[in-house]
């Protein structure tokens, strides 16, 4: 497409999915996603015929105006929508699909300073919410939601919607998911206390072997082993 079709059609995706918004002019004029948008365009025409030095300028002065920092360097699909947009970051290895939608605060960045594809993959049709965070080279399937505040590390199939710090999966194609095992929701802190949790339990009871003593339950001795031992469904 040329720009100016283009122009259209992100007008039109803006009308569509805000029903804030009133008309063409409200949206050309006021819409500072829009704005950092086509500023991107831009400024990626310009990353890839080599003047990477001029982008990369030019996309400070965007974030200065807009709040929003798009790396010349990511590609982006159609009808891309930031809604509000304030503080939303996107990396330079970052791939945005068709119809993607974000809300303000979200990152899309890296974990480090690998180099290479450090940033993350958003395939058609995802939504991410107010403030999450999207992190590494990893996958975002099709028409998948992440949740607000959430944490992402992992790739995402297709048809999901994920929350959660570190995200985890709730829905699947509209079906429940019941997590019964707490270790996948992979949390590093749970999982220390757990061992940390069974450590205690299993040098009890050596002192207990060693004093010769029965094994007497104080009131509240074993509370932290069993939450530890319940099983967690979400």
């Amino acid at each position: 497409m040329n720009f100016f079709s283009s122009m259209r059609e992100d007008i039109a995706a803006v009308l569509d999915r805000d029903p804030a918004a009133k008309s063409r002019l409200e949206v050309v004029l006021l819409y500072s996603g829009l704005h950092a948008l086509w500023g991107y365009r831009f400024n990626h025409w310009l990353w890839v015929h080599k003047r990477r030095f001029l982008a990369r300028m030019m996309s400070q002065w965007g974030r200065l105006i807009t709040g929003i920092e798009i790396h010349p360097g990511a590609e982006i699909g159609r009808r891309f929508f930031i809604d509000h947009g304030m503080g939303v970051v996107i990396g330079e290895t970052t791939i945005i699909g068709d119809d993607v939608t974000l809300f303000q605060g979200v990152t899309l960045g890296g974990t480090g300073k690998e180099s290479g594809k450090r940033h993350p993959t958003l395939r058609n049709n995802v939504v991410v919410g107010a403030g999450a965070r999207v992190l590494g080279n990893i996958i975002i399937g099709e028409n998948s939601r992440i949740g607000a505040g959430s944490v992402v590390l992992r790739d995402v199939p297709d048809n999901s919607t994920v929350v959660g710090v570190p995200g985890h999966i709730v829905l699947r194609r509209g079906q429940r998911v019941v997590i019964t095992d707490p270790k996948q929701i992979n949390d590093p802190l749970s999982e220390a206390l757990a061992a940390v949790a069974n450590e205690v339990k299993r040098l009890k009871e050596e002192v207990r072997e060693l004093q010769g003593r029965q094994f007497v339950p104080v009131d509240g001795e074993d509370k932290l082993q069993q939450v530890i031992e319940i099983d967690y469904q979400i």
